[in-house]
């Protein structure tokens, strides 16, 4: 392979490289444990409260007529999946009885 003298150089100065030019041995690192990770000290249960209202204190909560609103439209929203959920239930039950009664 060929190189000029800068690559060289920087080759020896990284010791990837001997005063040669041939390759340097690969020195085998000796594999380190990783290292413990510091504890984070642990919550009391009083900072935990206070934290738990500082959050709280944050929250959107909704209007007590958007509440009615959203409720309104959950209820709806499963009275028409109930009666479709037992609409196919009857379908696919008569179905299956006109099948094996043939």
């Amino acid at each position: 392979m060929a190189m000029n003298r800068e690559t060289k150089r920087m080759l020896q100065r990284q010791g990837q490289m001997t005063e040669d030019g041939a390759p340097a041995r690969e020195r085998r690192r000796q594999p380190t444990a990783p290292r413990p990770e510091p504890r984070e000290k642990r919550t009391g249960p009083r900072e935990f409260v206070k934290e738990v209202r500082a959050e709280l204190r944050k929250v959107a909560w909704p209007t007590k007529s958007e509440t009615i609103n959203y409720s309104i439209i959950v209820f709806i929203a499963i009275v028409i999946l109930t009666a479709f959920v037992g609409a196919l239930d009857y379908l696919f039950g008569d179905f299956v009885l006109r099948l094996y009664n043939a």
